[in-house]
């Protein structure tokens, strides 16, 4: 194998691939990233019997071949190169990586050591690349952590004919996001469980390439238990989390005693300077009357803090408590100027969601959040 590629092009299709290898792999070879050229094209694939991860480039070819490399030393290497072409070959049991005046020599890995990487489902439809990595960033942030709990570190996928819908919560939250998409068939009816992390770190790096993602999921037969996604040259497939996702539906509630309306960026300022005096699992209050908004907080040592601002309310004179991360985390995914908060009951699930320049609730998007009681 020996080829000629530009270093930036290198670079991005290295790091793409080696982002999703395991730090701690339960056999050497899944560490590496194997590099294919044939026909004037570079392949670069990673896979770990549950992500794999492909990108192709074309470059100037000498001689087709392949080679195993450890992916996370390829990635930092290609990244650190002067930006000029680079010289790749693979010789005898080593790779050789020559750019300028810069060399490299890296011991391969045995080839056929490697695991294929699985086939890609059948196709069930295509969204905006932008506006997918928008929404799954908004939805992620409410997925949960502890990997105790499986099923909540994933993020629901229900396509349903023409409607997107992603969903996912840790227990003290729930994001929902509905999104037009494009699907193969017009009475597609799937759903899948797919790691949080794994489509959020997916979304993000297709976002910026702009054009549509293809969705693949399988009905059955190739690729059952697995979705995949297409975008430009590169492709991934992840398997999907096992098991009955809790029906969260229910915790909207499906009306509302008091509302308020808040500029987005005045209030994170606010929750942000407050919520200094606040240790880490105390919460912050949001006093809400005709007069407007007043946050505080107390911390040890008899710390304490508030502030108020301006915010329109429609309601009895309501004092509710969140966690301050868990509100910064749902204004952070907010795609409007202004939030709207709903409210039935200082001990009941709060929603929040986006409104435009002309104050009205922009549809598509819900965050509930769970208040913390402060008494009686």
């Amino acid at each position: 194998m020996k080829f000629r590629v530009e270093r930036d092009a290198l670079a991005d299709a290295v790091a793409w691939t080696a982002k999703s290898l395991p730090s701690r792999p339960s056999v050497p070879v899944l560490a590496g990233v194997l590099l294919r050229v044939s026909g004037g094209r570079l392949t670069v694939s990673g896979f770990d019997y549950e992500v794999s991860s492909q990108v192709s480039t074309e470059v100037q070819s000498d001689a087709d071949g392949a080679a195993l490399v450890s992916g996370r030393l390829l990635a930092e290497i290609t990244k650190a190169l002067p930006a000029k072409p680079v010289d790749v070959a693979a010789v005898g049991s080593h790779l050789e990586l020559v750019c300028g005046s810069a060399r490299f020599t890296l011991p391969t890995m045995p080839v056929e050591d490697y695991p294929t990487l699985p086939e890609m489902p059948a196709t069930a439809g295509t969204v905006d690349a932008g506006v997918f990595a928008a929404a799954v960033s908004q939805v992620a942030v409410a997925a949960g952590r502890d990997d105790t709990l499986p099923l909540l570190t994933g993020v629901r996928v229900e396509l349903e004919g023409a409607l997107m819908t992603l969903l996912a919560t840790d227990r003290y939250r729930l994001a929902i996001k509905e999104l037009p998409w494009h699907p193969e068939t017009p009475d597609a009816s799937l759903q899948a469980l797919v790691p949080a992390k794994i489509l959020a770190d997916t979304a993000k790096t297709l976002g910026p390439l702009g054009g549509d993602v293809t969705v693949a999921l399988a009905r059955g037969g190739i690729g059952e238990g697995m979705i995949g996604f297409v975008g430009g040259a590169r492709r991934t497939t992840s398997r999907l989390l096992d098991g009955d996702f809790p029906k969260v539906r229910n915790l909207l509630p499906d009306h509302h005693n008091a509302q308020a309306r808040m500029p987005v960026a005045t209030l994170v300022e606010v929750v942000r300077r407050v919520a200094l005096v606040a240790e880490r699992t105390t919460p912050i209050r949001l006093s809400f009357s005709e007069d407007g908004l007043v946050v505080e907080a107390g911390g040890s040592e008899d710390a304490r803090a508030s502030e108020a601002m301006e915010a329109g309310y429609e309601g009895e004179p309501m004092q509710v408590a969140f966690n301050p991360g868990y509100l910064l985390d749902g204004l952070a995914a907010l795609d409007g100027p202004t939030a709207v908060l709903s409210l039935t009951d200082p001990r009941k699930p709060a929603v929040l969601a986006p409104a435009g320049e002309d104050g009205e609730i922009e549809a598509g998007y819900r965050y509930l959040i769970m208040p913390i009681r402060i008494g009686s």
